[in-house]
C-alpha cells in the first residue's frame, strides 16, 4: 500500500479535512465527515491504494478504511 490519509476535524471552519501522511496542509475539505471519508477513499484509490484513518473530534483514531489497488482487484490477485 502506498500511504495513509487522515480525515480529521478542521481547526478553521468546523468542517472536515483530508490530510496526507507527512503533510501539514489539507489536500481537501468537506462539510461532513461522511463526505470527507468518501473523498479520501477516492484520492487513495487514484494513488493505487492505501489507508484512510478517521479521527474523531478529540483527535483519536476512531476507524480505519483500507482502500485496495483497483488494478489488483480487477485482475483477481
Amino acid at each position: 500500500m502506498i500511504g495513509k490519509r487522515y480525515v480529521q476535524p478542521s481547526k478553521n471552519d468546523g468542517g472536515w479535512e483530508i490530510v496526507k501522511e507527512g503533510h501539514r496542509r489539507a489536500t481537501a475539505h468537506a462539510a461532513t465527515q461522511k463526505q470527507a471519508v468518501a473523498q479520501a477513499r477516492t484520492l487513495a484509490r487514484r494513488e493505487g491504494g492505501g489507508e484512510v484513518r478517521i479521527r474523531d473530534r478529540t483527535g483519536k483514531i476512531s476507524d480505519t478504511v483500507v482502500v485496495r489497488n483497483p488494478a489488483r482487484v480487477r485482475s483477481g490477485r
